[in-house]
């Protein structure tokens, strides 16, 4: 089978389109045939090998390797379709429309690719199409995880920093499902991406900062590691939550003395996906509720060029990497 395969740490350039065996199901698994996946910041991270990237490999038990890479083939999240389960699988049929979070296993830039029933898998909204679906998971799934760690409730103030971006759009749409009053923080070109997402206020970083205007918030979501931390711990109600979605070594220091020192409360990056969440995101879509954005897509054979536009940092809402196959629904 045809996949994107990085031997080194690098820029795009890495990346290689190569072939390499297709995998075998084993008995609890299922095997999908990828029509869809995406770039985002973290196979980007994980390919440069940034020093951030490194924390999190540390973090993990050196998982990822320090010298090259121990998982060759990016990619961690995807939608396809069910071409063979294992014999003890339940959950699937051979045929299913699907879309999945590999996650950190990663493995997703390429035409198929072997996962556990049982993990973070569902059937694919019905209103979505196969890019659009490949296009939800991580950002969702981030943005889900740390507005339900926060106590999100419905009336309150929300500011999401980074509003635009892979996590950022979805923390928009999912703050004002729950209810909040939610302010967009991002650049000029993206302020009307926001608002359409449904934020009641957007403000533009490279014109204004948002912590000298006065207001206070319950929540300030950080989703790309670049508020200004002592202005956003002012920004914060008494009992307010910051949640901080990246992994950068300063931040979380800072993060731990707020913990110590302050009745205000935050929340660092150690999240846990489920199927259970991703099926309530499914239903949220179905509903209408939520949504994914696609901003560019590109064929396999363009990976390269995809990583090198989402690291260009222009990109609004989500890119995405088209594989062909034959009779694709």
């Amino acid at each position: 089978m045809k996949a994107i395969v990085y031997t080194e740490y690098g820029p795009p350039d890495v990346l290689q389109l190569t072939e390499v065996e297709k995998p075998t199901p084993k008995a609890n698994e299922v095997l999908v045939r990828i029509y869809a996946t995406s770039v985002t910041k973290y196979d980007c991270w994980m390919r440069s090998f940034t020093a951030s990237t490194r924390f999190l490999a540390l973090l993990f038990g050196m998982n990822f390797g320090l010298i090259r890479p121990k998982k060759p083939i990016l990619g961690t999240e995807l939608a396809g379709e069910i071409e063979a389960v294992g014999k003890d699988v339940t959950l699937f049929r051979k045929g299913d429309q699907v879309f999945g979070y590999p996650g950190m296993s990663m493995g997703a830039y390429a035409e198929y690719i072997c996962l556990p029933e049982d993990g973070v898998l569902a059937i694919k909204p019905a209103n979505m199409t196969i890019e659009e679906a490949a296009a939800i998971q991580q950002g969702a799934l981030t943005a889900l995880f740390f507005l339900r760690k926060g106590d999100i409730q419905s009336g309150q103030k929300v500011l999401v920093f980074g509003a635009s971006g892979g996590v950022g759009l979805f923390a928009v749409q999912l703050a004002k499902y729950f209810g909040a009053e939610v302010t967009g923080v991002c650049s000029t070109t993206k302020l009307e991406l926001v608002k359409s997402m449904g934020a009641d206020k957007v403000i533009d970083y490279t014109k204004e900062d948002f912590t000298k205007r006065g207001e206070t918030y319950d929540i300030i979501f950080d989703t790309v590691g670049k508020s200004p931390f002592s202005g956003s711990k002012r920004s914060l109600k008494k009992e307010g939550f910051y949640l901080f979605a990246t992994y950068r070594l300063p931040r979380l220091f800072q993060i731990l003395w707020l913990k110590l020192t302050s009745s205000k409360k935050a929340i660092s990056p150690l999240l846990k996906e489920t199927t259970e969440d991703l099926i309530f995101l499914r239903e949220l879509i179905e509903a209408g509720k939520l949504k994914a954005v696609i901003d560019r897509s590109y064929p396999l054979e363009q990976a390269v060029e995809a990583h090198a536009y989402v690291e260009t940092g222009q990109k609004k809402g989500q890119v995405v990497i088209t594989l062909e196959h034959d009779n694709k629904t």
